[in-house]
C-alpha cells in the first residue's frame, strides 16, 4: 500500500517528527515511527521536553545520578536534553548521509529567556553546538529582532540554524537575508559554506486560531446578516494564504542572482518549514494544513497524531502554489474588516515567545519535582 507521507517526498517535501521522548526511544517505538512512516528529521522545543520528562519515569535514573553528582537544575536539564538530542542525531545519521545533508537533522532550541538577547543567544548556540558535536544538529533561534543578528552570526560561524517563530512576510524576509548575509560573510573569509544547513520555521495553525477568534468577535458584534456571512467566509483562510505567500517570497529570494552566486560556492537552500500544522479547530479537516502546503523544497514538521492521520488518509498533490491571487485577496479582505496583518503577526510572535518561555520554566519545575521525589525516595530507602 502507498504511504502518503512517502508520497510527499516525491513532491519534494520532507516530513520531520515534532517530538522527542525517551520512553519511545527506549521501547523502540521512536525508531519504528521514523522508519515505517518515512520521517526524515526531528524537531523539539521546551514544551516537548517538558511533557517527556514529566510523564513516566524514563529520565529518573539519569536525574538521580546527576543529583548524586551535585548538579543543579540547569545542569540536569542540559544533560538529559543533550543525551536525547545526541541519541536522535545518531539515529538520523544514515538519513543525513543518504540525502547528502539535506535531511536527517534534529533541532535543539536555545533558552526562550534569551529571545531578546542577541549575545546570550549566540553564546548558548555556540555552547550547544560544541556540546552535541553532531553535524546533523540544528540550533533553534527565534525570529525576534534580537534573534536576527544572532542567526546571521551563527551561520557565519558554520552553525546550522532552524529559525523558529516566524509569522509574517517581513520577518521571513529578514530571516532569509540573515542567512544569506551569514553565508556571504563566511564565504568572503574563504571558509566552506557547503556544510551549513538552515530551515525557516513558519508557524501555520496559530494564525487561523487568532484570526478566526477576531472574526468571531466581529460576527457577534453585528446583527447584519450579510456582514456576518462576509466575516464567516474568511474563517480558516488566513494561515494557508500566509504560508503560500511566504513560499512565493522563498522562490523569489532563492531564485535571485544573490543566492545563485552563493550556490556556486556550495550554499544550500534555506527551506521553508511549516510548523504548527496540527489542526486546532475540530471543525477543520484534521490534515488540512498538511494537505494544503505541499510543494518542492519544503519541510513539514508534524506531531505524532498528524503523522498518523496523514499516513491514514492524507491526499498528496502540489498545493502550495494554488490560488496565489486568492491568498492576496484574503488579506485585503481582512484589512477591510479591520483585522490588520502587522498587528496579528506581532501578537503571535509576542505570544509565541511567552508560550515557549512559560513551557521552559514549567520544564524546570518538572525537573525540580523529579529531583525532590528522588531525594525523598532515597531517604526512605
Amino acid at each position: 500500500m502507498s504511504n502518503p507521507l512517502q508520497e510527499l517526498q516525491k513532491q519534494g517535501q520532507s516530513v520531520w517528527y515534532d517530538n522527542i521522548d525517551r520512553a519511545q526511544l527506549q521501547s523502540g517505538q521512536y525508531q519504528k515511527i521514523l522508519t515505517e512512516m518515512g520521517i526524515v528529521g526531528v524537531t523539539s522545543n521546551p514544551s516537548i521536553f517538558g511533557k517527556s520528562i514529566s510523564s513516566g519515569h524514563a529520565y529518573d535514573e539519569q536525574i538521580a545520578q546527576l543529583l548524586k553528582e551535585g548538579k543543579d537544575t540547569s545542569a540536569v536539564y542540559e544533560n538529559v536534553v543533550i543525551q536525547d538530542i545526541r541519541t536522535v542525531a545518531d539515529l538520523l545519521r544514515p538519513v543525513f548521509e543518504r540525502t547528502q545533508g539535506q535531511d536527517g537533522y534534529v533541532s535543539l532550541e536555545v533558552s526562550p529567556d534569551l529571545s531578546h538577547d542577541t549575545e546570550g543567544t549566540l553564546s548558548e548556540a555556540r555552547r550547544f553546538w560544541k556540546m552535541v558535536e553532531r553535524p546533523n544538529l540544528m540550533i533553534k533561534i527565534p525570529a525576534t529582532p534580537e534573534g536576527i543578528p544572532a542567526i546571521k552570526q551563527a551561520i557565519s560561524e558554520g552553525i546550522s540554524v532552524n529559525v523558529t517563530l516566524i509569522f509574517s512576510l517581513d520577518s521571513y524576509r529578514a530571516v532569509a537575508d540573515a542567512y544569506l548575509s551569514g553565508l556571504e560573510e563566511r564565504n568572503g573569509g574563504g571558509e566552506d559554506i557547503s556544510k551549513i544547513a538552515s530551515v525557516a520555521s513558519f508557524f501555520v495553525s496559530r494564525v487561523d486560531t487568532l484570526v478566526d477568534q477576531l472574526l468571531e468577535n466581529k460576527i457577534k458584534a453585528t446583527s447584519d446578516a450579510s456582514e456576518q456571512q462576509k466575516l464567516k467566509a474568511l474563517e480558516g483562510k488566513a494561515a494557508i494564504a500566509n504560508a503560500r505567500l511566504v513560499y512565493q517570497e522563498f522562490k523569489r529570494i532563492f531564485g535571485s542572482p544573490r543566492y545563485e552566486s552563493l550556490k556556486h560556492a556550495g550554499a544550500n537552500l534555506q527551506r521553508p518549514l511549516w510548523a504548527s500544522t496540527s489542526t486546532k479547530n475540530p471543525a477543520y479537516r484534521d490534515v488540512l494544513y498538511a494537505e494544503e502546503l505541499v510543494g518542492p523544497n519544503t519541510v513539514d514538521t508534524m506531531p505524532l497524531e498528524t503523522i498518523e492521520n496523514f499516513h491514514d488518509h492524507g491526499n498528496v498533490s502540489v498545493t502550495i502554489e494554488k490560488d496565489i491571487q486568492g491568498a492576496k485577496a484574503t488579506f485585503t479582505a481582512l484589512e477591510e474588516v479591520g483585522i490588520h496583518y502587522e498587528q496579528v503577526t506581532q501578537q503571535l510572535l509576542d505570544e509565541g515567545v511567552k508560550k515557549f518561555a512559560d513551557a521552559f520554566h514549567q520544564l524546570f519545575n518538572d525537573i525540580k519535582g523529579k529531583q525532590q521525589g528522588i531525594k525523598e525516595g532515597q531517604k526512605t530507602n
